[in-house]
C-alpha cells in the first residue's frame, strides 16, 4: 500500500469492435504474456459464439447478463482481533465485483482442457448468463461463507 498518496485510477478505453470498457477489461483478463491480439481474437469469437444460440440482438447482452449473474455482492476478509482471526463478511466494491467475475469466468474456461479457449469461454458465458455453471457455483460459495460468518459483521472496519 502506498504511503504517500492514493494511486490514481486510469480510465479504461473502449475496445475497437464494440467500444465497451467491459470488453476491454475481459480482453486484459484473458491476455497472457502481452499477446493482446490473441486475447482479442479469443474474446470476440467467444462473444459471437455465445450469441448464436440466443435471440439477443445486441452482441454484448449475453456478456453483460453473465457478468451481472456472476458478480459477488459479499465476500469474507480475515480480521485479527485479540489473537483470534475472524472471517468478516464485507460488501464488495463494484469495480472488484466485475474483476472477480471476469477472473472466475476466464479461470473456469481455461480449466476446460479438451476444448479450445474460444469455445470454452463461450460455454462459460452462456452458462453464466443462464444462471448456472462453475462461476455461479463459486459466487454462491462465497455468499454462503459470508452468510455463515455474519455473526462477525460487527468487526468490520
Amino acid at each position: 500500500m502506498a504511503r504517500r498518496r492514493r494511486a490514481t485510477r486510469r480510465t479504461i478505453l473502449g475496445d475497437s469492435r464494440y467500444g465497451s470498457p467491459m470488453v476491454t477489461r475481459l480482453i486484459n483478463t484473458v491476455m497472457r504474456d502481452g499477446k493482446k491480439s490473441t486475447a482479442e481474437g479469443i474474446v470476440y469469437t467467444a462473444i459471437e459464439k455465445c450469441r448464436e444460440g440466443s435471440d439477443a440482438v445486441d452482441p454484448l447482452d449475453v456478456l453483460t447478463k453473465a457478468l451481472d449473474n456472476v458478480r459477488p455482492r459479499l465476500e469474507v476478509k480475515s480480521r485479527r482481533v485479540g489473537g483470534a482471526t475472524y472471517q468478516v463478511p464485507m460488501e464488495v466494491p463494484s469495480d472488484r465485483q466485475y474483476a472477480l467475475a471476469m477472473r472466475w469466468l476466464v479461470t473456469f474456461a481455461a480449466k476446460r482442457k479438451a476444448v479450445p479457449m474460444k469455445e470454452a469461454l463461450a460455454i462459460e458465458l452462456k452458462d453464466a448468463a443462464a444462471g448456472q455453471g462453475n462461476a455461479i457455483k463459486k459466487r454462491d460459495e462465497m455468499h454462503k461463507m459470508a452468510q455463515a460468518n455474519r455473526a462477525f459483521a460487527h468487526f468490520r472496519w
